[in-house]
């Protein structure tokens, strides 16, 4: 949703001036903005712009996890709708994502789970891959990615002693 709130912003911002160099407000929550920052947000989240628009979106979808579970489908519906009636292109994009991947989205209330710890993994074994350039095999690679995983502690129980040698 933020990249459509960002997309539906730079499309704007060629006919808004005001738009320019507000990227990462309409992207941050208020609550992280500082105090002038917040200020200047103000009059642009409650005007009429399409961004603005997007914004209200956004702020409403983020609101499904306060729901109660049993509440939670006509709360993805209702949103659904409004982001159709937005007639914002890449609102409706994600309004249409949402709604293929509905009973994913709303998985979410039994589960309490997300893909944050499937993301986590993909990107160490993107990582393992990296590392693994040059290995002449998959094995090799599996190998590697089942290392970085494990997150085995391969450091020495004690420093190496040092050198009995002297002048």
């Amino acid at each position: 949703m933020n990249d459509a709130v960002d997309e539906v912003r730079r499309q704007e911002q060629k006919q808004k001036p005001e738009l320019k160099k507000t990227r990462f407000s309409w992207l941050k929550n208020e609550e992280n903005m500082k105090l002038d920052e917040a200020e200047r947000f103000q009059a642009l989240k409650n005007s009429t712009l399409d961004t603005a628009r997007a914004y209200r979106l956004k702020l409403g979808l983020q609101n499904l996890y306060d729901e109660r579970a049993r509440f939670a489908p006509s709360f993805v519906d209702g949103w659904i709708r409004w982001a159709t009636i937005s007639q914002l292109a890449p609102v409706m994009r994600v309004a249409k994502t949402i709604e293929e991947h509905k009973d994913g989205v709303l998985r979410w209330f039994t589960s309490r789970m997300s893909n944050g710890l499937l993301e986590g993994i993909n990107s160490l074994v993107q990582a393992a891959k990296a590392k693994a350039r040059g290995f002449r095999s998959a094995r090799k690679m599996a190998v590697m990615i089942y290392l970085l995983l494990s997150k085995l502690d391969f450091r020495l129980p004690q420093p190496f002693p040092s050198a009995t040698h002297t002048k």
